[in-house]
């Protein structure tokens, strides 16, 4: 006979979630704004030359900036992906997230298009702006924050969990990538796994966990080691 609870437990009072506002956010390390095409000209300038920070992404890399300010132009503003650009402060805009795939309906949204420069890359101002947009999500009662990428994407794996996310499994042949097959790793953080991982990463970021040469005492990893799924393809 059926029973009611085969259909999964009751969410109890649950609404549609509010689409992510568009105002700024800004901790200790780091500011965030809404992409705009003001930004192309100081992201160029961090990013032009590298490019293997797009070896991951679905478009570029860009033979030149004229390409990339109309790309940055042609994604400014979209409600999803809804693109940040992000500076460390004191600093210029050095790199960029989006929130994607937004379904207030079901409470979910994914972090993705993230394009660090070499200089942003491995700072408190990186981490920071990962976990203020994870807040900012479960602010507004998102219940699940996801985190996908290429499974041959080894860095992105291993900061997936260094930043606390559960790995979920890899999605064979999930997309076809500028002409290559890509298999995708899956992570997330449940609202009910959040406040753990809040605790972490404000821990790891506290000023009392680096030393004047700006070194960290604890790794982050090391305080979410026991949070969430572990990876075991990395």
């Amino acid at each position: 006979m059926f029973h009611p609870g085969a259909q999964g437990p009751e969410v109890a009072g649950w609404s549609p979630r509010p689409l992510p506002g568009t105002d700024p956010m800004a901790g200790a390390h780091v500011e965030l704004a809404p992409l705009a095409p003001t930004h192309a000209a100081p992201l160029w300038q961090a990013i032009a030359g590298d490019d293997g920070l797009w070896a991951y992404m679905a478009v570029g890399p860009f033979a030149g900036f004229d390409g990339f300010a109309a790309w940055v132009a042609q994604v400014a503003g979209r409600p999803d992906p809804q693109f940040w650009a992000i500076r460390p402060r004191g600093g210029d805009w050095a790199g960029m997230a989006s929130y994607l795939r937004i379904e207030p309906v079901h409470g979910v949204i994914e972090v993705g298009n993230i394009l660090f420069s070499g200089a942003l890359q491995a700072t408190p101002a990186a981490t920071e702006a990962m976990a203020l947009m994870m807040a900012r999500a479960f602010d507004l009662g998102y219940r699940r924050y996801e985190w996908k990428c290429n499974a041959l994407n080894l860095p992105s794996r291993r900061a997936a969990r260094r930043l606390g996310f559960s790995f979920e499994g890899v999605f064979r042949q999930h997309m076809v990538i500028k002409g290559r097959n890509r298999d995708t790793a899956w992570f997330s953080i449940t609202d009910g796994e959040w406040p753990g991982v809040r605790d972490a990463l404000g821990r790891w970021l506290a000023p009392d966990n680096f030393d004047t040469a700006g070194r960290q005492r604890v790794a982050l990893s090391a305080l979410t080691a026991g949070l969430g799924t572990p990876d075991p393809g990395v």
